[in-house]
């Protein structure tokens, strides 16, 4: 997501608390013992402290765990392209805060938790205080406990699950979260009460969390809620497509992840849902457009992002940053590009230190600043990171395909509810 819909993606994407989380607990206790050991060996001063020779500046190390590869290599390509394009424009050019220069370690998780523990590990015990990255929602949720318990500031990006926001006060997150998600696509059918919601997904920990996003939010609001799931590995969906037009829903809630997704859309399209029912879904990076086919006019799609969506001055900087590299901005370029925002931005009010991670974390509480999307807040009480949502349509088919912002849900209509700090 993750948006909902991800046709690029595996069968383990980018999932809402996917199978990518799983792992017996005494494996990542006894993996987050290690780090706490391989932690207090690292070197004095390597976390941007002054150095020993004759008191220059040392510099801010931030690890980037991210998938560079893999099933997800796409939106870590992206959210790299993003993070630079951030650090330049939050450093104003030079790279630096307070005359400490920021860099920054690439670690490649493949979209594997355990690759995401391993380089976590890895990082902490060289002594960096600042991980980032996170491409997948299951790397973030394993990451996000060993930070904690090394106090390390870590900023997941375009991981989804709900479960980050809270996770404990060492964690916050750079892209949005699945509840702002279902927000965008129950702004579709406005008073939910009395209504009925089918949620159409594949039977994993992926399309489980939309399910339980859905009942969370529409249930509460009076809306009845049921699912059709379908096994990860199936290909001939026209059954799935035909239960979802039985169940005769006011709202379809298309929740998809993998290379299956336009056979999907085909069966949804052959059966007809279109005529009754709305379909929502998550409108996912430019490459999966043309995967909707015939369908692609008929969905309503909820947006993290999109190339030219919000029409900001920093949305500006960004594309135009990204476009001198060599890329092209995509659905989760903003979220790299956040990251680099919120480092700097906790760097600076620490007077160019990362040593003092509790303070990094109080700089970074209640901090509002104008993003790629629009004005945004990192909420005090559980860290979730409030933000402008869109309503998109897709105009054209194939890779004439174009989006339009239809609606922009503002920060507070798209806003989660309050988490309780778990840790």
């Amino acid at each position: 997501m993750r948006s909902s819909t991800n046709p690029s993606r595996t069968a383990s994407g980018v999932r809402l608390g996917d199978s990518l989380t799983g792992g017996p607990a005494r494996k990542l206790a006894a993996l987050a013992a290690c780090v706490l050991l391989a932690s207090g060996c690292a070197k004095a001063g390597t976390a941007g402290t002054t150095a020993a020779d004759g008191g220059s500046k040392g510099p801010i190390k931030v690890g980037l765990v991210y998938s560079k590869t893999g099933p997800l290599a796409a939106y870590g390509k992206q959210y790299l392209e993003g993070f630079k394009a951030g650090l330049s424009y939050a450093t104003k050019g030079t790279g630096a805060v307070d005359g400490h220069k920021i860099e920054f370690e690439e670690q490649d998780d493949a979209g594997d938790p355990a690759k995401a523990v391993s380089a976590a590990k890895d990082l902490i015990g060289k002594g960096y205080k600042v991980l980032a990255g996170s491409t997948a929602s299951g790397v973030a949720l394993q990451v996000g406990p060993i930070a904690a318990q090394n106090k390390v500031l870590f900023i997941s990006g375009p991981a989804a699950a709900d479960k980050a926001t809270g996770l404990n006060k060492y964690t916050f997150r750079s892209g949005r979260q699945s509840y702002q998600d279902i927000k965008t696509a129950a702004s579709f059918i406005g008073d939910a009460k009395g209504k009925k919601v089918t949620v159409l997904a594949q039977d994993n920990a992926f399309g489980q969390a939309n399910v339980a996003a859905v009942k969370a939010l529409l249930g509460a609001e009076g809306a009845t809620v049921d699912q059709v799931l379908a096994p990860p590995s199936a290909t001939d969906l026209t059954p799935f497509a035909t239960q979802a037009k039985t169940a005769k829903p006011d709202l379809l809630f298309v929740a998809w992840a993998g290379d299956t997704a336009s056979a999907l859309w085909t069966a949804l399209n052959q059966q007809d849902v279109f005529a009754d029912t709305k379909v929502v879904t998550g409108l996912d990076l430019a490459a999966s457009y043309p995967l909707f086919g015939p369908a692609a006019e008929k969905i309503s799609f909820l947006n993290h992002y999109f190339d030219g969506a919000a029409g900001t001055p920093v949305e500006k900087a960004m594309t135009d940053a990204v476009t001198a590299a060599g890329g092209k901005t995509d659905i989760f370029t903003p979220d790299g590009f956040t990251a680099a925002q919120m480092i700097v931005h906790a760097v600076e009010s620490n007077h160019g230190s990362a040593d003092d991670t509790s303070a990094l974390v109080k700089a970074l509480e209640g901090w509002s600043f104008d993003g790629v999307k629009g004005k945004t807040t990192v909420r005090a009480e559980d860290h979730a990171l409030l933000q402008p949502m869109f309503q998109v349509r897709l105009t054209g088919s194939g890779a004439a395909a174009k989006p339009s912002v239809e609606k922009t849900l503002t920060a507070d209509e798209a806003a989660p509810p309050v988490t309780p700090m778990a840790g």
